[in-house]
């Protein structure tokens, strides 16, 4: 089955910033959109994790996609976030997607619920009918609680609007069953320490919130492995990123860290909505000294070719 829809190169999850009263900073989002356009990405996501749509009412969510749609001007697809714990609230994340002109959607797990394979996936059905947009599936258990597992891939299958998959479980043999036994949707890195892996196993996309203040360098293992196919350019650059991988990965910090990394490249976007917090001085050095290392790297490989 041919997908109605590619989802090729990397898909930025884009942050939200805020002003120090907690109100959206609609003109830094618009240069963070821009600033991502023009490094080389191949898409945008609005309304994920990363941009803290569980900070956000559905009203907002709604509001930044907007935005974020007419800013992008059609230079990228657009992917419009649609997780929500009521399935009321991603259908109408997913209609006003399509109303918006959103090219597709992501479509993760209800949360804390924890559906049963055919339950996830008749509600996965459900916002297919409601929007007719194509899909990206978002796998990432650890957050929803809840796998997307072979029966509930088997039910969605169905519908030729389930395009691709972001895989987040962290669990290799996954990448293993998607690309053997689902070729029909395609398979997206969503796991960053295993993009190499991930591309190896013929993976065309990659989301990844790195990419939000080191878009270049992340498009540069993306080019290496699956433009150019040379696998060892990929491992130098992916060994070179392994140090920014420990840094979001550890203590929590991910979004916080992603957003002070936007910070640094001259667009303020350091501010998180409550339960989260800033970085601390220690952190906050740890990043600026992995940054500098891992640009410097990445250059010295790339001026090489």
């Amino acid at each position: 089955m041919t997908p109605i829809f590619r989802f090729d190169g990397i898909y930025t999850p884009v942050v939200t910033p805020y002003m120090p009263d907690g109100t959206v900073n609609w003109d830094a989002l618009a240069n963070v959109i821009d600033y991502l356009i023009d490094a080389g990405v191949h898409g945008l996501i609005s309304g994920g994790s990363t941009g803290e749509n569980y900070a956000q009412t559905v009203v907002e969510r709604v509001e930044i996609a907007a935005f974020t749609h007419k800013q992008i001007k059609g230079r990228v697809p657009m992917v419009v976030g649609t997780g929500a714990m009521l399935t009321e609230d991603s259908t109408a994340l997913a209609t006003a997607a399509r109303d918006i002109g959103a090219e597709a959607i992501l479509l993760a797990s209800p949360p804390y619920s924890v559906p049963t394979d055919r339950e996830n996936a008749l509600n996965a059905l459900a916002i297919d009918k409601a929007a007719g947009l194509p899909i990206m599936l978002y796998n990432y258990p650890h957050r929803t609680g809840t796998m997307m597992g072979e029966e509930f891939l088997d039910r969605v299958g169905r519908s030729r609007n389930f395009c691709g998959i972001k895989e987040s479980s962290g669990d290799i043999n996954r990448v293993h069953l998607l690309a053997r036994d689902y070729p029909h949707i395609q398979l997206g890195c969503g796991m960053d320490d295993q993009a190499l892996e991930f591309f190896a196993w013929g993976a065309p996309f990659w989301v990844c919130g790195g990419s939000n203040f080191l878009p270049k360098e992340h498009i540069a293992l993306y080019n290496a492995c699956v433009v150019e196919g040379n696998f060892d350019k990929g491992r130098r650059i992916m060994s070179a990123m392994m140090p920014l991988m420990r840094v979001l990965e550890q203590g929590g910090k991910f979004i916080q860290t992603i957003k002070y990394g936007v910070t640094l490249n001259g667009i303020p976007a350091e501010d998180v909505r409550a339960p989260l917090k800033g970085l601390n001085k220690d952190d906050k050095r740890a990043l600026e000294q992995v940054m500098r290392v891992l640009k410097t790297t990445i250059a010295g490989i790339e001026a090489e070719g």
